[in-house]
């Protein structure tokens, strides 16, 4: 592993990212790169196999890029090394969707959407995520940055981690605020991670392992609206719960985070702060599913306080509807981690799967293909509807008909469950 990245990060990175001013090659965009991994997946491959791969055409095709695009980037060899041992001389780390420490709380929540490349600085054993994301509008008042200032400090006494975006306002408070109190944080940045990383706090904390900066985009990007959309998602996804401290109704990148989140099929649970004052948009929240912040906190029972209040509101709003990527993630298996990990839903590797374990895993999702096909659908509506490659979909169809528990129509095909 030269300069400690495996060639799928490689390749990962020559296929993703920005690797200075001075190229005129787009990188793929995450839709583009899903397609890829989709194709890789259906060859059998893996992302590192294209470094030394002759038909690129092929490729190109299969994912619906340009051939002379995937080249260049494929191309792009000299600029990565450069670019890799500028990033390791400032104490920046790199790691894909593909290698074992990357966040499973991403792929498990953001299943495909999860970022292709994460670059990181300070204690890598915080990757794994977890705690309270406090999250709030950058023109907070004083009474929501004391709140903040607070819930921060009792976060660190009870050695729960924040997880915040580092950005103005309530993001800043919360994560210095657990640090000063000597507690744990992980900060999930929309623009510069080397300035951040630079920082007199940041290097303490950095040093004594409570500080973990990750962000999906390079090193020096500059701050915009899109980029702080793109972070708000990842930042509910390394934690346990999420505080939303200010929001502006219908406005700004706190409020379309916590409304994304929401509108999840399991989303992490989300308090909002309530009282006099906040603003209008915190109310606004609990209409969606958010559940108020607790007006009274126990500082020794704060931990069991919270996991009770997020469990009882689970059990409210128990998912109708349960995927069959979150069916698999329930399953006992002992299951080889997916070819570059980040296909869709439960598509496995075919080399690295024995037949024992296929076939709990075809049994385990059977029933729920069942109830999808009480009335007949199309393959590739069923596929989009379970979140699943129509790969693998296919494969569960076909033994399913051959155990006469579906029956395949014709003329368009489609598959409906066996009365």
């Amino acid at each position: 592993m030269e300069n400690g990245l495996t060639n799928d990060t490689k390749a990962i990175i020559l296929l993703c990212g920005a690797l200075g001013k001075g190229s005129s090659v787009k990188p793929l965009t995450q839709v583009e790169y899903t397609r890829l991994v989709q194709w890789l997946i259906h060859e059998n491959m893996r992302p590192a196999d294209l470094l030394n791969y002759n038909e690129i055409n092929i490729a190109a095709a299969g994912c619906r890029v340009e051939a002379d695009r995937l080249k260049a980037l494929l191309g792009r060899g000299v600029q990565l090394g450069f670019a890799v041992e500028e990033w390791q001389q400032k104490g920046i780390w790199i790691i894909s969707r593909s290698d074992e420490d990357y966040p499973k709380r991403l792929k498990k929540h953001l299943k495909d959407k999860a970022p292709p490349l994460l670059f990181g600085v300070g204690n890598r054993a915080l990757l794994q995520g977890g705690g309270l994301a406090i999250v709030g509008s950058r023109n907070v008042d004083s009474k929501g940055a004391e709140f903040t200032k607070k819930t921060a400090e009792l976060c660190a006494f009870n050695s729960l981690p924040v997880v915040s975006g580092g950005a103005r306002g309530v993001d800043q408070i919360a994560m210095s605020s657990s640090l000063d109190a000597g507690g744990t944080t992980i900060g999930i940045l929309a623009d510069s991670l080397l300035k951040k990383s630079l920082e007199r706090q940041s290097r303490n904390a950095i040093n004594d392992k409570r500080l973990l900066l990750i962000s999906p985009y390079h090193p020096n990007a500059r701050f915009t609206v899109g980029t702080a959309m793109g972070r708000n998602k990842l930042i509910y996804s390394m934690s346990d719960y999420g505080l939303v401290v200010s929001a502006e109704y219908n406005k700004g990148g706190t409020w379309s985070g916590a409304k994304e989140e929401l509108s999840r099929d399991q989303p992490v649970t989300v308090f909002s702060r309530q009282g006099d004052n906040v603003p209008k948009g915190n109310m606004r929240l609990l209409e969606l599913g958010a559940i108020p912040w607790p007006e009274k906190i126990e500082k020794a029972n704060f931990l069991q306080q919270v996991s009770d209040l997020s469990q009882n509101n689970r059990e409210q709003n128990k998912p109708v509807n349960i995927s069959i990527y979150d069916l698999m993630d329930q399953e006992p298996l002992t299951v080889s981690e997916p070819m570059p990990d980040e296909q869709k839903s439960t598509t496995y590797v075919k080399s690295e799967t024995n037949e024992s374990q296929k076939d709990a895993i075809y049994q385990a999702v059977l029933p729920v293909i069942l109830e999808h096909l009480e009335q007949a659908a199309l393959p590739e509506e069923l596929a989009d509807k379970l979140d699943v490659a129509k790969s693998q979909l296919n494969k569960w169809l076909k033994k399913a008909v051959e155990e006469g528990k579906i029956k395949k129509l014709l003329k368009p095909v489609r598959y409906q469950a066996t009365k």
